[in-house]
């Protein structure tokens, strides 16, 4: 079967080509419809040019590691955004497929100026993405991106240096246990491993590698700590990444972990920062229960600075509960790995994530790393001795619901008095304010309505008269 008669998709657009603008993580769009290859180098001059002049290490200037993951598109946009980097006098060092968490560490071992990761994360394999990470390892600060956008928009004026001064391209792509001994990603995975705190012997393990960018890394890895593995998804070839596996489609690992006896399940999404995982009877356990279940056990070990944890407006009510149980308190953000970073950042904890499995472990790691992530779940497995079933089960699992409300403007209703005042009122009844979340999308005409509650009629009602009443004022029609 062809690529495209799998996929669904493939084949080139008779749409005029767009460039895309930085989002919330970076650029992202159809490779070779909006994400092209032109684009990518335009960018890589315009990233080059801002990153040498922000540099904030000496020496460390003019220094970009460059990862993908996948994709079939990944090769072409590696090549055009390296060419970009080294027309500006930037030094490239390509490491290849790697996870994103995988850059992270690789940028701060080298002392790098940036890293760029190419990937669409859990899209499907038609999508792809460029972001960058500064020297600490983390997203890049959102004027240094503006400064990048800019420069993007006028991007013949850079200087392009000549002769001496034009960058190299360096490979340090790792292929697999018998290659490349010194190549970076070997670094990682050792600081991955080291994080389980010891073995794994006596677990068998199933691993969702999405055919993506943990396919060549996760199951070696999980095998030298001494886990059994059964590895599934894991044979990219380039248009499988995201297909019917991993993070977002984990029903094929949940039945593997039945069918095998295995005692949990781990499921990765392609470029590796996030996890879902599954216990030994086949029930998911989602990013919510793993931070319950990890918050517990730091808090008994005296690990859990502050005893506070960081999630967004959509994790579960049920967290609340069982953290508040137990005295720890529970700061929610908006919607987005990055809000959930700069709160940890600020209210000094160490724990945090969303429900989708993106969990940040900031004593351990300066992103969201699924294979850590997991890692830190089965040794809390380890160290009760309790089946993951019986940790997860302590969180108990409250009424949620979301609906859409397409509006012909956005941000209208937020002027309309009933409305603001009838959101005040719902916040009251379901007895937390953080348990009603009204918001705009960022990128579609529509208004977000999520409640949730212990009383699943009262989360039912409250959601459908908000929505019926921002159609009233604000509906597209």
């Amino acid at each position: 079967m062809s690529p495209d008669v799998r996929a669904g998709q493939g084949k080139t657009s008779s749409a005029a080509l767009r460039e895309p603008r930085f989002g919330t993580d970076g650029v992202r769009g159809v490779a070779n419809e909006d994400l092209t290859a032109p684009f990518a180098l335009k960018l890589g001059i315009a990233a080059a040019s801002v990153l040498m002049d922000s540099g904030s290490r000496s020496g460390a200037q003019g220094h970009v590691v460059v990862g993908r993951d996948t994709r079939l598109s990944g090769d072409m946009l590696e090549a055009a955004l390296s060419a970009g980097l080294a027309a500006t006098g930037c030094h490239v060092t390509n490491v290849g497929v790697v996870p994103t968490p995988a850059m992270s560490h690789i940028v701060v071992r080298l002392r790098a100026s940036a890293g760029a990761i190419i990937s669409a994360s859990h899209n499907p394999y038609p999508d792809n993405g460029i972001k960058f990470i500064g020297p600490d390892g983390r997203k890049l600060p959102d004027d240094i991106e503006r400064r990048i956008a800019a420069a993007l928009e006028n991007v013949e004026a850079v200087p392009r240096p000549t002769g001496p001064h034009i960058g190299r391209i360096t490979d340090a792509a790792w292929h697999g246990r018998s290659s490349y001994e010194q190549a970076p990603v070997l670094g990682y995975i050792a600081h991955v491993a080291a994080t389980a705190g010891a073995p794994l012997d006596g677990l068998k393990l199933v691993l969702d590698c999405a055919n993506g960018a943990t396919s060549a890394i996760a199951p070696g890895l999980f095998t030298d700590l001494g886990a059994e593995v059964v590895a599934l998804c894991a044979e990219p070839d380039g248009v499988n990444i995201n297909l019917k596996c991993g993070s977002t489609s984990p029903e094929r690992m949940c039945s593997t972990v039945v069918e095998t006896g295995a005692d949990a399940g781990l499921a990765f999404d392609g470029d590796g920062d996030r996890v879902m995982m599954c216990d030994e009877t086949g029930a998911i356990v989602d990013g919510d229960r793993m931070m319950a279940v990890c918050a517990l056990g730091m808090q008994r070990r005296g690990e859990l600075v502050g005893d506070r944890v960081v999630a967004t407006i959509m994790s579960n009510a049920g967290l609340d509960v069982i953290l508040e149980e137990h005295g720890i308190a529970l700061s929610r953000t908006d919607v987005g790995d990055r809000y959930v970073a700069e709160e940890m950042e600020r209210c000094g904890a160490v724990l945090g994530g969303e429900q989708s499995g993106h969990l940040l472990f900031s004593k351990l790691t300066r992103t969201g790393d699924g294979m850590l992530s997991g890692l830190q779940v089965l040794k809390e497995m380890r160290v009760s001795g309790k089946p993951l079933s019986a940790l997860a089960s302590v969180m108990p699992q409250y009424p949620q619901l979301l609906r859409n409300v397409r509006v012909s403007d956005r941000l209208a209703w937020q002027n309309v008095g009933e409305i603001t005042d009838a959101i005040g009122e719902a916040r009251a009844r379901l007895g937390k304010p953080e348990w009603l979340s009204v918001r705009a999308s960022g990128t579609e005409p529509v208004v977000r309505v999520m409640a949730q509650g212990a009383d699943e009629a009262l989360v039912s009602r409250t959601v459908e008269d908000l929505c019926a009443m921002i159609a009233r004022h604000a509906g597209a029609g």
